[in-house]
């Protein structure tokens, strides 16, 4: 019996990149949230969603270290399945995130626990540490099936700064491309 009540209660989903601005399932609270032990960093080669193998794009991974500022989502505990299968539909397609529920800090104060997205450095796509040109190249020819790279790293930048951060290396990114 206690699995099916825990499947009834709401649980939280931590986005950082495109989750920010078009998360794709239903919830009924989102929030500003913190995440310790990980930064946000355009580290992950795309090959799906911003680019192709033959021309990878440059998409968002938490990587080790530092912290991540980004947005908390509760799900009504109901759509808890359908949520999780979207998300690693979404999320896991190459298998270059690992799912993670880690405690996360919202700016209220509360403690919860969220699921979210971590990238797996031993993967082929982990592009590690990029220099700002050096990404702004990549992110310029990156085309994948949800459309330019171009477009994914100028919104994410829009909504992350909206958010009231700032980010000199993005912004440096940004201001080539």
């Amino acid at each position: 019996m206690r699995g099916r009540c825990e499947a009834m209660e709401d649980f939280w989903v931590f986005g950082y990149g495109s989750l920010i601005w078009r998360p794709g399932f239903d919830y009924v609270e989102r929030a500003k949230a913190r995440l310790a032990g990980y930064h946000r960093s355009l580290c992950v080669h795309s090959y799906v969603h911003r680019g192709t193998p033959e021309r990878p794009g440059l998409v968002f991974g938490l990587d080790r270290g530092g912290s991540c500022v980004g947005m908390a989502f509760r799900v009504d505990g109901r759509l808890r399945q359908k949520t999780l299968n979207y998300l690693r539909a979404r999320e896991l397609v190459t298998n270059v995130y690992r799912e993670a529920v880690l405690p996360v800090r919202m700016a209220d104060g509360r403690q919860i626990r969220a699921v979210t997205y971590i990238v797996d450095r031993g993967h082929a796509q982990y592009a590690g540490k990029v220099d700002a040109a050096q990404a702004a190249r990549i992110v310029s020819n990156g085309h994948g099936q949800s459309g330019p790279n171009v477009d994914y790293v100028k919104s994410a930048h829009e909504h992350i700064a909206a958010m009231g951060l700032k980010d000199r290396w993005l912004q440096d990114v940004v201001s080539r491309l």
